[in-house]
């Protein structure tokens, strides 16, 4: 008995939808690095622009060198992480959904416009199932 492979492409209902939109910010203000209290409501206000569903955030100071404020938030579509390190004026982003109805990229482009790097970086990552 044989099979044959379908040649189309399974619609958006027949498979998960991923869109990873990621990066890093660069020579940010260190006193919205070391503010946990900002940087916690920046991610909760992106969770509501990128159409998802917030399930927890946590949040955490880090002190020393390398020192900085994390911020992850687990969301029914999966995350949003942000990790500073003030001493470098640095961050990483990074927006994870799956599904059709969230928008990764505003989240992202919401966080950065508020952080005001003076450069950052932005990659995107197709992660949908076959």
């Amino acid at each position: 008995m044989s099979q044959q492979l379908s040649s189309q492409t399974p619609s958006n209902q027949d498979r998960i939808v991923g869109k990873h939109v990621f990066g890093n910010l660069y020579d940010i203000d260190d006193k919205l690095l070391m503010d946990k209290d900002l940087l916690e409501g920046l991610v909760l206000e992106a969770v509501k622009i990128a159409k998802m569903n917030l399930v927890e955030i946590k949040s955490w100071s880090f002190g020393g060198k390398k020192g900085g404020v994390s911020v992850i938030a687990l969301v029914e579509e999966s995350h949003i992480a942000l990790h500073t390190w003030n001493e470098y004026k640095y961050a990483t982003l990074d927006v994870y959904t799956c599904g059709v109805d969230s928008n990764p990229q505003a989240a992202f482009e919401f966080i950065v416009s508020n952080l005001k790097p003076k450069r950052h970086q932005m990659f995107f990552a197709d992660r949908s199932s076959e």
